[in-house]
Parts: C-alpha cells; sequence; structure tokens
C-alpha cells in the first residue's frame, strides 16, 4: 500500500488521469451495485462505477451512508458528461486499523499516514496527456490519454478528457501535466506544465499503422 491515492510520476512521459472526489456512492440497486453515482456535499449526482478490484474492500470495510474521499479515473460521456470509474478510496483512519485486523496487517507496513486529508484538497486531479484541442476564447481545452495494454491480445484505446481553461494554440501537440480541480460537473485547469513536444517515433508510427490499414 502506498502513502499516498495519487502515485509519484515514474516517467516524463507518463500518461494518466486520477483525481481524488469526497462524496457519498449511492449504488442503483442491490442487483446493480457496481453502478451508481457519486453524491457530493453540494448534492450534485456524478454518474460512476465502481472498478471489480475494489468492490470486496467497499463491502467488507466500508459505510455507504457517509461520506468518503474516492479515488476516481475520470471520463467524459458523449465527450460531454463528467463520468468517473472508482478505483479505491483514502480513509487511512478507517482502513489501516480494519485491514490489520482483518488481514494481519503489521506496525511495519508502508501505508502509515494517520491523516485522512490531502495536501492538495478535495476534488484535485492529475492529468497527463496529449494537448490536441485548445480554445482559449471559450476555455475549452482537450486532453488525449493513452493507456497501456493490460494484456498483449487487447488493445487499449486511448480516450479524451474535456477541461475547462486556457492552454495557448502554440502548445498543441504537446504533452502537458496539469493540476486541475472539479466543480460540480466540470473539470478546471488550475496551473499547467509543457513536458514537451509529443515524440516524432510515436508519430511516425501511427502514420505507418494508418498506411498499413490503407494498403490493406
Amino acid at each position: 500500500m502506498q502513502n499516498h491515492p495519487i502515485p509519484s510520476v515514474t516517467d516524463p512521459l507518463q500518461y494518466r488521469a486520477i483525481g481524488i472526489v469526497r462524496g457519498i456512492y449511492k449504488p442503483h440497486d442491490d442487483e446493480k451495485f457496481t453502478r451508481g453515482a457519486l453524491i457530493d456535499s453540494q448534492g450534485n449526482e456524478i454518474d460512476s462505477v465502481v472498478l471489480g478490484r475494489v468492490i470486496t474492500l467497499i463491502r467488507n470495510h466500508v459505510s455507504l451512508e457517509k461520506p468518503h474521499l474516492w479515488v476516481v479515473y475520470p471520463r467524459c460521456r458523449n465527450n460531454q458528461n463528467l463520468h468517473l470509474q472508482i478505483t479505491g478510496i483514502w480513509e487511512p483512519s478507517t482502513l489501516r486499523k480494519d485491514l490489520k485486523d482483518d488481514e494481519g496487517l503489521n506496525e511495519t507496513s508502508s501505508f502509515n499516514v494517520d491523516s485522512d486529508d490531502l495536501l492538495e484538497g478535495d476534488d484535485y486531479f492529475s492529468i497527463r496527456g496529449e494537448l490536441i484541442f485548445t480554445k482559449p476564447a471559450d476555455k475549452e481545452v482537450v486532453i488525449k490519454i493513452r493507456q497501456k495494454p493490460r494484456n498483449q491480445q487487447k488493445k487499449a484505446l486511448p480516450f479524451k478528457v474535456n477541461l475547462k481553461g486556457e492552454v495557448p494554440p502554440n502548445y498543441l501537440k504537446h504533452f502537458i501535466s496539469l493540476d486541475v480541480r472539479r466543480v460540480d460537473y466540470e473539470l478546471f485547469v488550475e496551473d499547467f506544465q509543457i513536458i514537451g513536444p509529443i515524440p516524432k517515433d510515436s508519430i511516425n508510427n501511427k502514420s505507418s499503422k494508418n498506411q498499413k490499414k490503407i494498403k490493406n
């Protein structure tokens, strides 16, 4: 286990879209536990799904009647509506004791955080990817995220995340790291860092694949 819900970057060109949202998870019904909504303190209901790896943790250790700080992957349904994939929960004060009792976790575990609060605050997102669209006048930004395939048989398709903010057009086709904040149903850019142009070899690989498709 780790000491922060958002892992440190291990590669300058590491793609990712991950964040933390505090709220109550409300399943649609008992038979569809993995589908529901995250309800924040303002009463906003964000369409959400629970990923398989965290279902057991939630059922055994988490009260769904109380708000929690959820670790989520953002997605944009129909290129507009915010959708969240719940991949974990950040609550050391509760989980450390429960997991220690249930799974024999010892005191030397790396999960040695005492506070549930994070320096970044609630509703923080880390978005890293390729800037493929920006319109500063309308505060529109679109980032393409490439995923690593989970196995060699299945190809992981890239996806896009829509943000609200201002990034100059001259940084199109650049790899960019953004600090983002959720407000209601939108993600707003608070700060960004230009890592550099997208490497030419990745662009060439795309071109060669497209040529092969045309020939075939």
